[in-house]
């Protein structure tokens, strides 16, 4: 047996009768001779010896999992685009909160969108390094996590753990009648008496000032987004020499080939046909016609830059703000390719998913104001571009057609432009394009 002075322990389970560690291995007998769970604590750092007669059936290696189940881990900001260099972040958990692995814990809002940032593991939030509403840079320290913790339940009050009282028996009919209370003393005059109403403190309610139901105030912070959308729009117009032309389009044509191949066409490519993709692939045709609509003034350099692709930015109007992802070289694309690529966007736009790469770059813009129920409306160019069209809602109007009066689906579309670059020959020009596209696509198969 071996002497306790050079091996101190602690059992879990039955007592031990021999015990030795020899470079964190741990070697252990029982007494009857089976297996059994124990914990050491060893104060010796030096090796245990052992008898040569001892009985040593059990060797493993052991290591402390808690520290790793427990550990302490710092997530920081995540890096942004080049063109982003600080953000506000956002808490959506707080101290003492559990998480599981990828669960958003805050977003960091952008001037172009917002960051999800997520919990690297499962765990407890431990503390939060920056305030709600607090500038960040990438890099820099948001929160720690513990990972693996569980978070302590608050202990219930002794009122909640015990049983609800059960009411008393009722007294036996032979039970004498329980006696009468004593009378409750009167109230001394003192003590009735109120106070006079100069000697009652208000409270901050009452010494707030009586307003009428419904005339508040709320402030609330802009976020980036909104202030750099503000930003942008103000710039356009004090840069650009805006002017915007009209017409309107026949949407009858389109209508009935969407209702003839829309069944078709959603077995097919798995995605619905809309109305989008046409005025997509309209303006495509028109800027490919129309080349100074699609470029662009370098006013560093008072160079035109013209470009021979077409990428257009549509406009999606989300809860926190406008977002433009860009459609790359549609001219390339037909009306599957265009839904597909929408639907895509779309779909992280409204997933808060979008990342500042599907926004960058764009050169023209499509602004439908249409599925809002707009009737009329000039949209402001999206800088550095140089137009911009408006699409508006659909109505039945009365319109002259050979010479007759007839009630057709019609829509109002404007073209907002820089005057700068942009002449209105052109302007109306290509206007008339994506008028006669939408009315009868047979005009792109026919190149016209």
């Amino acid at each position: 047996m071996l002497s306790r002075s050079r091996c101190a322990y602690r059992t879990l389970g039955r007592s031990l009768s021999a015990v030795g560690q020899a470079n964190n291995v741990l070697v252990r007998r029982s007494v009857s001779g089976l297996p059994v769970c124990s914990q050491l604590v060893y104060t010796n750092s030096q090796p245990c010896e052992f008898p040569s007669s001892a009985n040593v059936f059990h060797i493993r290696y052991f290591k402390t999992s808690a520290v790793h189940r427990d550990e302490v881990v710092m997530v920081k900001t995540p890096a942004f685009a080049e063109s982003v260099s600080e953000g506000d972040v956002r808490w959506e958990k707080a101290v003492g909160d559990s998480v599981n692995e990828d669960e958003v814990v805050c977003e960091i809002e952008t001037d172009k969108t917002s960051v999800p940032v997520p919990s690297p593991a499962a765990g407890v939030i431990e503390e939060l390094l920056v305030s709600d509403g607090g500038r960040v840079e990438p890099g820099m320290p948001l929160f720690k996590l513990r990972k693996g913790a569980v978070p302590a339940k608050a202990a219930p009050s002794p009122a909640a753990e015990a049983p609800a009282a059960a009411p008393p028996p009722p007294p036996p009919a032979s039970a004498p009648a329980p006696t009468a209370m004593p009378p409750v003393p009167p109230v001394p005059p003192q003590a009735a008496q109120a106070k006079p109403v100069s000697a009652i403190k208000p409270t901050a309610a009452a010494a707030a000032p009586v307003t009428s139901a419904g005339r508040g105030e709320n402030r609330v912070k802009m976020n980036r987004m909104r202030l750099r959308i503000a930003q942008r729009l103000k710039e356009a117009q004090t840069t650009c020499a805006m002017l915007t032309t009209f017409n309107e389009v026949d949407m009858g044509n389109i209508q009935d080939m969407r209702k003839l191949h829309k069944d078709a066409f959603l077995k097919k490519h798995n995605v619905k046909l809309g109305f989008m993709s046409a005025f997509v692939k309209a303006s495509a045709h028109a800027l490919t016609d129309q080349p100074a609509v699609n470029a662009v003034i370098d006013d560093s350099t008072k160079e035109i830059v013209y470009r021979d692709y077409v990428d257009i930015s549509v406009a999606v109007a989300t809860p926190k703000g406008l977002v433009v992802p860009v459609i790359r070289n549609v001219e390339t694309m037909n009306f599957a390719d265009i839904e597909k690529t929408i639907n895509a966007l779309g779909e992280k736009a409204r997933n808060n998913a979008i990342a500042v790469e599907d926004m960058d770059g764009g050169t023209f813009t499509i602004s439908n104001g249409g599925v809002f129920g707009s009737m009329f409306g000039t949209p402001i160019i999206n800088p550095p571009q140089s137009a911009i069209l408006g699409m508006h809602g659909i109505f039945d109007r009365p319109v002259a057609i050979n010479g007759k009066v007839e009630i057709r689906p019609m829509m109002y579309i404007a073209l907002t432009y820089d005057h700068r670059l942009v002449d209105g020959r052109e302007a109306v020009i290509f206007l008339r394009k994506i008028k006669a596209v939408v009315e009868d696509p047979r005009v792109l198969l026919l190149d016209m």
